[in-house]
């Protein structure tokens, strides 16, 4: 009776080490697949554009966004703004981390990206565009709307 304790133990032992070998290979393959779908989400986007400036004869303006649709934390953009018609014309660089927001004005499709979303709201930059044009980005104001003026606020997709 002892003995066939022993074996049932023993063979119960062996076959649940068995079935865990069986889930250890299915993960990897899992792993893969995800990591597959979540590469047709990565994109990047250039916008381009000379937004005004007050004491010069404009902000020429490139925007670089980053997007991984699948892991936020790696969403990252680059913005590097050029004063013009100063002397010494200087080439500013900035970069970090965005978020992405649904909804501009009463476009609940449209999308604002929150540059330095992970910083103090001071260091906040917010360009938002319309779904019906996702070719234009604005530049909009610390209340996340677009800037109203006859001046030029918005860049364009580089093709």
């Amino acid at each position: 009776m002892k003995k066939l304790i022993c074996i049932a133990t023993v063979a119960s032992l062996v076959l649940a080490c068995n079935s865990k070998k069986e889930e250890q290979t299915t993960a990897p393959e899992n792993e893969k697949t995800v990591t597959k779908t979540n590469e047709r989400f990565n994109k990047t986007s250039v916008f381009e554009g000379v937004l005004p400036c007050a004491d010069c004869s404009g902000i020429k303006t490139t925007l670089k966004i980053d997007a991984d649709y699948g892991v936020a934390q790696n969403n990252r953009f680059e913005l590097i703004t050029v004063y013009q018609g100063k002397e010494p014309e200087k080439e500013f660089s900035e970069k970090g981390n965005f978020n992405i927001e649904r909804g501009l004005d009463n476009d609940p499709d449209g999308t604002i990206y929150v540059l330095n979303w992970d910083q103090p709201l001071e260091k906040q930059i917010y360009y938002g565009y319309y779904s019906a044009n996702p070719e234009k980005i604005y530049l909009l104001d610390r209340d996340r709307k677009i800037i109203k003026s006859e001046l030029n606020y918005f860049l364009t997709k580089r093709k």
